[in-house]
């Protein structure tokens, strides 16, 4: 008499199921990325005060009192400027998080530049000097966008 243990074939279907609804939520999370559909990040380098382009130190005290980000092509170079506007003291503060190249709702290329934003704390002891926060990024991209968005996050 031969004797026959069964229940692996339920485990096996348990496990099928389990790698089918793997595949496809990898599939929405990812496929429109690799489609183009989705935002695609740009990589940048942040420049030290004496990297900066000439041509983008002579206009750059134009916009230093506004609150924005703007981008500019440098011979095969582009870079963004993001820029606080004037503060009445020091310790304010601006880097940028990521930027991602992305079509907007119009069909045009964007390029979105995520900002962070630190100010002084309320009781905090800073010098009393007008100051103009701003950050300037070089990016591997080729070709300016058409538009350019500013998405600030104010942290401590």
């Amino acid at each position: 008499m031969r004797k026959f243990i069964s229940g692996g074939g339920r485990m096996r279907r348990k496990i099928l199921i389990g790698v089918i609804i793997l595949v496809i939520v990898s599939g929405i999370l990812f496929i429109p990325k690799y489609l183009g559909k989705g935002d695609q990040n740009v990589k940048y380098d942040t420049l030290a005060t004496h990297e900066i382009p000439e041509e983008i130190s002579e206009v750059l005290p134009k916009y230093l009192s506004e609150e924005r980000a703007l981008g500019c092509k440098i011979d095969e170079g582009i870079f963004v400027v993001v820029t606080r506007g004037e503060k009445n003291t020091a310790g304010y503060s601006v880097e940028i998080d990521r930027i991602e190249n992305a079509k907007n709702k119009k069909g045009k290329e964007e390029l979105k530049v995520f900002a962070k934003f630190k100010d002084p704390k309320p009781n905090e002891i800073v010098q009393q000097v007008i100051t103009y926060p701003f950050i300037i990024v070089k990016t591997n991209l080729k070709e300016l966008p058409e538009e350019i968005t500013l998405e600030v996050e104010y942290r401590d």
